[in-house]
């Protein structure tokens, strides 16, 4: 039975995006370098990356979008972070980051990431922007590099 997967490694001559928020800069800062450093430890040229920051997560969605329509990238990473507060808000900002962002990986047939942290306690996300959990900006980028060459695969099928 043949089997494809992806492998981590950069495709020649391909762009990455990184769509990050503004908000929780200590966090999403940590993310972003996480992912840069994952992408050049693979052979990314800091050229083919670009980097485009957003105010909050729930605008992330929209600038993937709108990236993923111009077809000039081979991945789009999203970073931000959400913490839990008092009110709802928070669900409404994770869920609608999380839908807009496989809406617009669907929509426009281009992988993208969600590496938007959404916890319970900003400690939560020290955790997992360099802390104890490794630094989920580095997983999702190297996930976009492998989703990246599968999608070469797989063709325009």
């Amino acid at each position: 039975m043949p089997e494809r997967a992806g492998a981590v490694r950069p495709i020649r001559s391909a762009r990455y995006a990184i769509v990050a928020s503004r908000w929780n800069p200590r966090i999403v800062d940590a993310l972003v370098s996480g992912a840069v450093d994952a992408l050049r430890e693979h052979g990314v040229d800091d050229a083919a990356i670009d980097v485009v920051r957003v105010p909050g997560a729930w605008e992330i969605p929209l600038a993937a979008a709108r990236l993923a329509a111009a077809a000039k990238h081979a991945a789009i990473i999203a970073l931000g972070c959400i913490v839990r507060g008092d009110t709802r808000h928070y669900e409404e900002v994770a869920d609608g980051c999380a839908q807009g962002l496989m809406r617009t990986a669907l929509d426009f047939r281009v992988p993208v990431l969600n590496g938007v942290l959404a916890v319970e306690m900003y400690a939560d996300a020290e955790a997992r922007s360099g802390g104890k959990h490794g630094n989920k900006g580095r997983d999702v980028a190297l996930a976009a590099l492998e989703m990246a060459d599968l999608m070469v695969q797989l063709g325009n099928d």
